[in-house]
């Protein structure tokens, strides 16, 4: 084995230096080569502990299948599987969103000899929540009563925060919270805060500020999360003073805002027409030390684009770049619409070129606003008489499969009519068949009466010709 080459094992294999050996190796396999040889080669018998290090090395590497079949290894050799280890597998697969697969090893626990404790029942519950899967969790809750586990404040709070999460749910989780003082539970920050997020959710921000006034006058202090929710809360509703006056009030207690803060007010100021408020709020964060993020940025360009602003959006793109933040499509797609808003079909088709050579291509989602905004700035540029940048982008959309318009290729016919190419009209014309565009017949008309010179009669006359062929062989 590769670990013996690099070190000398003593007569004595410990569990303490297994451990030291295994956490050492920065390389995985290596680690995993190491703990192989150290039964292997001698005769080291692996305990909960060695057992329990390795899987975690492993889950934190994703490598799933390969820590399962180490926990059926410990099963054969009769070594006793920990809740602890059993929880390291919950975390892990909750991290990368599978809830299934949290509930499978829970099954299994039993058949690791491993019974399950409140801690185990409550945090699959919590994960299946968490993951909005809120039928699989009110089964659970139930199964979880009808084993004997007690309600607690912190699986009441679970349970609270999945009606809070459950559609038209609300009203019921404030029926658990009101009733948890007479079942000994005192409700706690956490409690008030989830209620406090699925009140400003539901648009109901007059009743969560004064659920906000009841958590102080109980004595849970709220924190900047609380604070956080209730004003993005407003800002959804336009109660910008409001919000404001918030934050006025978290800072005379000593409550720090942070990035999530800000950028809700930011928002908030942004989709009112406020962009100049939003980027004194801006400075103000950055002076406190809190970097601003895509969210906060992509607010400021929506808002400085919807004013007509372009010029000020670019230079939010450019902060974005100087942070080494990397702005997607959709960051790109609100300044190319700012110049078509305005008219600047040329600058729009400036950035289209400069996404694309950045390579940053839309998702599924923002694919269809993608299309559409491709072929608004070729037919602003034709508008404009700039053929030749309209011609440049109609070929860059269509090398990348970008679907044309019916429009978009009658722009192109027209303006290059217009400038005289009837050459690349044809051209643009043919494809457009290809394509399954059907030509109206003012772009008939219109090449037509291109070639209609006495020049050039013997090609109108050879391409109608050649149409009508190619009609007859298709009708036959």
């Amino acid at each position: 084995m590769g670990s013996r080459s690099v070190m000398k094992w003593p007569q004595q294999v410990s569990t303490s230096l297994v451990e030291q050996l295994i956490r050492s190796e920065k390389d995985l396999e290596k680690a995993i080569s190491t703990f192989d040889a150290a039964t292997a080669e001698y005769g080291f018998h692996h305990d909960q502990n060695t057992f329990g290090l390795m899987i975690k090395r492993l889950l934190s590497a994703n490598k799933f299948m390969k820590a399962e079949d180490m926990l059926d290894r410990m099963r054969r050799e009769k070594c006793k599987i920990t809740e602890s280890i059993v929880l390291s597998f919950f975390r892990a697969y909750s991290r990368v969103h599978k809830p299934h697969e949290v509930v499978r090893i829970f099954r299994k626990m039993k058949e690791y000899e491993c019974e399950p404790t409140e801690k185990s029942y409550l945090t699959v519950f919590s994960v299946l929540v968490n993951e909005s899967q809120l039928k699989m969790a009110f089964n659970f809750y139930r199964y979880m009563r009808q084993m004997g586990i007690p309600t607690s404040v912190a699986s009441l709070n679970v349970l609270i925060k999945a009606l809070c999460k459950s559609k038209g749910s609300l009203d019921s989780a404030f029926k658990i919270f009101r009733e948890m003082p007479k079942r000994g539970h005192t409700p706690d920050s956490y409690t008030y805060g989830t209620l406090i997020c699925g009140l400003c959710k539901a648009g109901r921000n007059l009743e969560a500020r004064e659920l906000l006034l009841e958590m102080e006058g109980n004595g849970c202090a709220p924190s900047v999360v609380t604070y956080s929710l209730l004003i993005h809360g407003l800002c959804q509703t336009s109660k910008l003073d409001e919000a404001l006056e918030l934050l006025k009030e978290m800072e005379s207690k000593g409550i720090e805002p942070n990035v999530y803060t800000y950028s809700s007010l930011i928002d908030g100021l942004c989709k009112n027409g406020h962009t100049s408020q939003a980027m004194k709020l801006l400075e103000r964060m950055i002076r406190k030390h809190h970097a601003p993020n895509l969210i906060t940025y992509s607010s400021l360009i929506h808002g400085f684009c919807s004013e007509g602003k372009v010029q000020d959006a670019v230079q939010i793109l450019d902060r974005i770049k100087l942070q080494e933040l990397k702005p997607d499509a959709g960051l790109y797609s609100k300044i190319i619409n700012g110049f078509c808003d305005v008219s600047k079909f040329s600058e729009a088709a400036n950035f289209l070129d400069e996404m694309v050579l950045s390579g940053i291509t839309p998702n599924r989602v923002t694919w269809g606003l993608h299309v559409r905004i491709h072929n608004r700035v070729v037919q602003g540029l034709c508008s404009e008489g700039n053929l030749n940048q309209a011609f440049h982008q109609y070929l860059s959309f269509r090398n990348r499969g970008i679907s044309i318009e019916a429009t978009t290729f009658e722009s192109l016919v027209e303006s290059s009519c217009s400038k005289g190419d009837l050459h690349k009209a044809a051209r643009i014309m043919d494809e457009m068949v290809v394509d399954g565009c059907i030509p109206d017949m003012k772009t008939w008309n219109r090449i037509l009466n291109g070639f209609w010179d006495p020049r050039k009669v013997r090609e109108a006359a050879e391409l109608m010709q050649s149409k009508l062929i190619e009609e007859y062989r298709s009708n036959i």
